[in-house]
């Protein structure tokens, strides 16, 4: 089974990339972030025309998350995450499919740090660990996949001195992955590729895709029942060389059945 996360920034402007990529790969599940829509303008037909039904939390303009999925029926568990009974921001979506418990997710950007948008971020990153704690206790084979706005460590970024004052590379978000990790999530491209530099988001500036100038911001991870089945993990950086594409690469797992 393949699963994948792809932040399309804009999935009706970037529409014929999110075909063409869907149409070449055929992964089973798919999660997308930064739909930039609200519910109503979801192309949901253009996506079943491909054999894909989905579940969508969408929000005009920003953010906006969905589920994709032509191995089965989506089971929406959890629209937006718990302790926020006041946050707009449509970015956790969550939903069984396949037996498998998919948590997707678009956590925010945080900058500029420091500031209120940093202090979303952070309260925002607690929230998740708290529900990522939550979901572990139930033994269920689960997955949290997205654009988890972080680079973990100087790996994960083509130049860490550049980044110091950055809200992605802060001491406290990448304390917060940490964090996370710690409850025993596996974080499936690093665990399958321990010392390389991959990337799966290059900025449409500066030439920097060409010059490979990337950051991994973007994860899967799997809960202990799933991490046995994990066979490959890889970024379809391909697709961000296309025209028109989004400045994130989709990236997937395979996992055994």
């Amino acid at each position: 089974m393949r699963i994948a996360t792809y932040n399309v920034n804009g999935v009706n402007g970037r529409l014929p990339v999110l075909l063409r990529w869907l149409e070449e790969t055929r992964p089973d599940i798919v999660c997308l972030q930064e739909l930039k829509a609200p519910d109503e303008k979801f192309p949901e037909k253009a996506i079943a025309d491909l054999g894909y039904c989905a579940v969508w939390h969408g929000q005009k303009s920003w953010n906006g998350v969905a589920i994709l999925s032509r191995v089965g029926d989506i089971h929406e568990t959890r629209r937006g995450l718990p302790g926020g009974a006041d946050d707009s921001q449509s970015r956790y979506i969550e939903a069984a499919v396949a037996g498998i418990l998919i948590g997707g997710l678009y956590l925010p950007n945080g900058n500029p740090r420091p500031g209120p948008k940093f202090d979303y971020k952070l309260a925002w990153f607690d929230r998740l660990i708290d529900h990522a704690a939550e979901l572990l206790a139930t033994g269920l084979p689960v997955m949290l996949i997205g654009d988890f706005n972080v680079m973990p460590a100087e790996l994960d970024v083509y130049k860490p001195e550049r980044w110091l004052d950055d809200a992605l590379f802060a001491p406290e978000a990448r304390d917060a992955y940490a964090r996370l990790l710690a409850q025993g999530w596996t974080d499936a491209l690093r665990t399958l590729h321990p010392g390389e530099k991959i990337y799966t988001f290059w900025d449409y500036f500066r030439n920097a895709f060409a010059r490979d100038a990337g950051l991994r911001i973007d994860h899967l991870l799997l809960s202990p029942p799933l991490a046995p089945r994990l066979i490959d993990a890889q970024v379809d950086r391909h697709v961000r060389s296309w025209e028109k594409t989004s400045d994130h690469a989709p990236v997937w797992v395979e996992l055994s059945d």
